[in-house]
């Protein structure tokens, strides 16, 4: 008893001479929050499901044939080059596109169809305002029996709408990949300036989505799927250029540098 009786004033006595109050409270831990990317990931994923979507995923490290040749892509496209696209040993690379999961999953299973898969891409893209070698991206598929680009407008539409409000305007307009036919690219009215002009829309009114189309039936007959029987169609959007536009975020590469002073604008969203 007396041995601990000393030890007890011996702790005491340099406790009160180590310059340190300890009957002080302690400083509080602040509170975490999710990044903005996973928050738009998320509402992403709620405004599908609430659709009738579900949810697909595949693997990052893809082969040609998912990544470029089911896809309709030809042998001499741009997007097969080492200028574009990440190639490791063995005929693999890092997937470009998340496109690669409808491959997959038209593989596996028969219409109907109705599928979005979000994931993570790779191009060799110097980083930039705009661009990064690493980025997200969320593609829709759907296939069925009567399947038009009516069905096409009126996702983007109802999507657009909830996500960005009912104010924002949505328009297609005529483009070309090779696994759609029609193609299409999607634009929304500039959430900064609503349409009237500005330095993000550079004067037109307009911001541009993502690319959209009918699926090719090219690709359906490679996956065997009857193209007289059924038709589809896909799009995709960039998840980085969403958050951009919602959060008015100048720079992409803001998203990825971790800065707390930004991270802590969002702490307490989507938790």
């Amino acid at each position: 008893m007396t041995a601990k009786s000393n030890a007890i004033k011996e702790q005491s006595w340099q406790i009160g001479n180590s310059g340190l109050d300890y009957s002080m409270p302690g400083v509080p831990n602040h509170r975490g929050g999710l990044h903005p990317l996973t928050i738009i990931r998320r509402e992403i994923d709620e405004v599908f499901l609430s659709m009738g979507f579900e949810i697909a995923e595949g693997p990052d490290i893809e082969d040609e044939f998912h990544n470029f040749d089911a896809l309709n892509t030809p042998a001499d496209h741009p997007s097969r080059n080492l200028a574009d696209t990440f190639y490791m040993e063995g005929g693999k690379l890092l997937r470009t596109q998340t496109s690669t999961v409808q491959i997959r999953v038209m593989e596996s299973f028969k219409p109907p169809i109705r599928i979005i898969s979000p994931g993570r891409c790779y191009r060799n893209d110097k980083p930039d305002p705009s661009h990064s070698p690493v980025f997200h991206q969320v593609e829709a598929l759907v296939v069925d029996k009567g399947i038009s680009m009516s069905d096409l407008k009126d996702t983007l539409q109802s999507f657009v709408a909830i996500m960005f409000g009912g104010r924002v305007r949505s328009r297609i307009r005529p483009h070309f990949f090779p696994f759609t036919e029609p193609s299409a690219e999607m634009d929304i009215s500039c959430v900064v300036c609503g349409g009237s002009g500005c330095r993000v829309c550079k004067q037109s009114g307009w911001l541009e989505m993502g690319g959209a189309g009918m699926v090719d039936p090219n690709v359906f007959d490679t996956l065997g799927i009857d193209s007289e029987l059924y038709t589809g169609f896909a799009f995709g959007l960039g998840i980085e250029r969403i958050a951009m536009l919602k959060y008015n975020i100048p720079d992409m590469r803001i998203l990825f540098e971790n800065d707390l002073r930004m991270l802590r604008q969002f702490r307490g969203e989507g938790q």
